[in-house]
């Protein structure tokens, strides 16, 4: 079919020092077999002419269908990596990705990722020349057209579908609207922030209100004003932060104390939490992608304190306003307080104890002194920082027990439609499964292991990361869509345990926060990764299926 194949040239030296992907033609052994496009009018019209007209014909289509079919085959793996890309590819996966299908397509080629670019270059080993490519493109999350990408590789590796089909089907992903409206958006971010507010961070029903409310106008803003205005997209985190957070205080300074200004403000900015980076950057680094790794790790963190100083920003400025506020706030805090530190010298008066250190000439003591308050019954009020005296109403107490087999499930399948899943997929069963094993692992760690976010989300993403790839492995599923749910779900239940998002009233502190959560999602990642490369059979396939 045309002149002599291309082939990549010394592309397999490095072969054993890189992760491949499952579908590389290097491991599954398939050719293909259809480079060109079979269709073409030119192709059919050889069989109405002579044998001389037909040989002088072959000689000029040999030369148009070889140019053709690899400009067909380099188009579409450009389209490939802008889709990837687009729809929120995991990166540590794109360039094997990528490689993988131009190894089938027979097309020289070599990929660079770095953060939001791609860099192909193309070489042609009859000219000795080589044409480059920059792929910028930026997108959130859609695991329906993650999916439906996926199986389109898939197709062409497999020798499915040519390269000039796939190239179209990609086109028409490309230039589709949103899944879902919206509006419709709105409401499951309203809903999501309803559900969260008693589930992570001890909630009342009055608070799933006020927290929902506020999750819809951050969610209008996120998608309507931030999305056409690239002026205020800059200042989005620190302004909703900031307007969420002044409510929320304004709330819970009023003198029947039935808001709880920890839960409204936590809750409400549940929707633009980076957990979906801190799942991404823990899969790059896990495949010793260092520079996409590190980057969306330290971007996620730094995000998180820009979130973190607007909630300050947001309740100081409210108590200002407010000074009455304010002198409740601080009073609160002291009596809250079971022990007092004060730096000083003690020294006693009248010693009538002849064994004394005092009476025998060594004099007063200096240093630092705590002293503990065992009679304060006040703390027993608070329960997940908010005031939860008993004779409130059902209305204001925190949700029992048995809610949690009702809300998790739930909250899993909102959170699942929200980053884009359709809603009649075979995935969506799976995805609300993992999650639920998510928190219920998460959930029984924290009951035996106190104040240790990290290794309580370590114990979480363990779950999450050996169901996922048993998943991929026995049934034949994508591990990373099913991930995505349940690894979410542990950024605000593993926040909730390092005291909540607004970390004890410190901007700074909610990083380090954050940095426990990350740091024991990392570990437990890598945990499954290898006890389920200990058991796989796949030893040179990637470390975490697509």
């Amino acid at each position: 079919m045309g002149g002599a194949p291309m082939r990549r040239a010394n592309s397999d030296d490095s072969q054993n020092s890189q992760l491949l992907d499952p579908d590389d033609p290097t491991i599954t052994g398939v050719r293909k077999k259809c480079l060109d496009d079979y269709d073409d009018e030119k192709r059919t019209a050889l069989k109405q002419m002579d044998y001389r007209r037909r040989r002088k014909e072959k000689q000029k289509i040999k030369i148009e269908f070889n140019v053709t079919s690899i400009i067909h085959r380099q188009n579409f793996l450009l389209k490939l990596a802008k889709a990837l890309m687009t729809f929120g590819a995991p990166s540590h996966r794109i360039e094997s990705q990528l490689l993988a299908a131009a190894r089938i397509l027979e097309v020289d080629a070599e990929f660079i990722h770095l953060p939001s670019v791609i860099i192909c270059s193309f070489g042609d080993n009859d000219t000795m020349t080589s044409e480059t490519h920059f792929i910028k493109s930026g997108g959130g999350l859609s695991l329906g057209s993650l999916h439906k990408v996926h199986i389109i590789y898939r197709a062409v590796v497999h020798d499915e579908i040519s390269a000039r089909k796939a190239t179209e089907q990609l086109d028409d992903l490309l230039s589709a609207k949103p899944l879902y409206p919206w509006w419709f958006r709105c409401i499951l971010s309203f809903w999501l922030s309803v559900l969260i507010c008693p589930l992570a961070f001890g909630g009342s029903f009055i608070d799933m209100g006020i927290a929902g409310c506020g999750a819809f106008a951050l969610c209008f803003l996120q998608l309507r004003v931030a999305a056409k205005s690239a002026m205020y997209a800059n200042v989005f985190e620190i302004t909703t932060a900031m307007l969420v957070s002044f409510t929320a205080r304004g709330l819970s300074s009023i003198r029947s104390q039935i808001f709880c200004y920890t839960a409204v403000s936590s809750s409400a900015i549940i929707g633009i939490l980076p957990g979906y980076l801190i799942l991404s950057s823990s899969l790059e680094l896990a495949s010793k992608n260092i520079v996409c790794g590190s980057v969306k790790m330290v971007y996620a963190l730094i995000y998180t304190l820009f979130l973190g100083f607007g909630l300050q920003i947001g309740s100081d400025l409210y108590l200002l306003f407010d000074p009455t506020a304010r002198h409740h706030l601080t009073t609160l805090a002291a009596e809250i307080s079971t022990s007092a530190t004060i730096v000083g010298t003690f020294a006693a008066d009248n010693s009538t104890s002849g064994n004394s250190s005092l009476s025998s000439g060594l004099g007063p003591i200096y240093g630092t002194f705590t002293f503990t308050n065992n009679t304060n019954v006040m703390q027993t009020d608070i329960i997940g920082g908010c005031y939860r005296p008993k004779h409130f109403g059902w209305y204001l107490q925190p949700f029992p027990f048995w809610t949690q087999f009702l809300i998790v499930p739930l909250f899993s399948i909102l959170s699942s439609l929200a980053n884009l899943q359709p809603w009649r997929s075979k995935q969506l069963p799976v995805m609300v499964v993992i999650s639920c094993a998510s928190y219920a692992s998460n959930k029984v760690a924290n009951h035996y292991i106190f104040n240790r976010s990290d290794i309580v989300s370590a114990i979480g993403a363990f779950t999450v990361g050996l169901l996922g790839n048993v998943y991929s492995r026995k049934m034949g599923g994508t591990a990373f869509t099913s991930m995505v749910t349940g690894v979410l779900f542990l950024v605000p239940s593993g926040l909730s345990q390092a005291g909540g998002i607004t970390a004890d009233g410190s901007g700074v502190d909610i990083g380090s926060a954050m940095i426990a959560v990350t740091i024991g999602i990392t570990v437990g990642l890598f945990m499954s990764q290898a006890l389920v490369y200990m058991f796989g059979t796949r030893k040179n396939a990637a470390v975490f299926s697509f």
